[in-house]
């Protein structure tokens, strides 16, 4: 019996000491400190417990991994976000095609599970390390930002957009609703960008239960104030 079980641990040894997982895991967190001039190939390589060559073999080279890397942040990124997001989608196509759209309620309580969602990712202590390579990132964008952007944050917008416009009541293709749509996002990941300035202003010492309970209610509270506006003509 024990040599039937065997292979089964040592396949979920394997794949927990695989030196390319371990690789991507380390990218994220070297060139999140330290850029990608800052970083070396020595300091990738004993980071992730491998041999100098691992990089070239499975990478190509440095900007391969950085690439890479990027890329994982996306798979790890999409992991807490594409079901819900595919969700809405679908829900929205569903409507198009009855013909008779979302109602304001409903766009309402999407986006506000959204904003739950979102606020929860970026208060963990998992999306540290994707924060400071991502924020690195929008200072100097590289085509490792066109990767995230295209397969995570691209679609997350427009499906978040699709909401607000019909909570506003506007085109959401304008850029006023794109600019609503950043700005009610960007108050959700304040919390993980400007993380220090948040813990000292309040007071806190991490985002425990009771902090995150409030940072839902926020993100909540965000969606609210989300109205339509009249607009006059002059």
């Amino acid at each position: 019996m024990s040599q039937q079980r065997r292979p089964s641990r040592d396949r979920t040894t394997a794949k927990r000491s695989d030196p390319r997982e371990r690789l991507l895991k380390a990218a994220v967190d070297v060139f999140g400190r330290y850029g990608f001039d800052g970083a070396s190939t020595r300091m990738l390589a004993d980071a992730a417990g491998v041999n100098l060559q691992a990089i070239p073999y499975y990478f190509g080279g440095k900007e391969g991994l950085y690439i890479a890397a990027a890329e994982h942040i996306g798979t790890l990124i999409s992991a807490h976000v594409t079901e819900l997001r595919e969700m809405v989608h679908g829900r929205l196509q569903e409507a198009d095609l009855e013909g008779r759209g979302i109602e304001t309620a409903e766009a309402r309580q999407l986006l506000t599970r959204i904003a739950h969602t979102m606020a929860a990712l970026f208060v963990s202590d998992e999306s540290e390390p994707w924060a400071r390579f991502l924020i690195r990132e929008q200072m100097e964008p590289t085509e490792a930002f066109e990767r995230v952007y295209e397969g995570v944050m691209k679609p997350m917008l427009e499906v978040t957009g699709r909401l607000v416009g019909i909570i506003i009541g506007e085109d959401p293709d304008t850029n006023h609703v794109k600019l609503r749509t950043i700005t009610l996002l960007g108050g959700v990941m304040v919390f993980r960008m400007a993380r220090a300035a948040v813990l000292a202003q309040l007071g806190w010492a991490g985002f425990g239960k009771s902090e995150a309970e409030e940072i839902r209610a926020i993100a909540a509270e965000l969606v609210a104030s989300l109205h339509r506006e009249a607009r006059h003509e002059t």
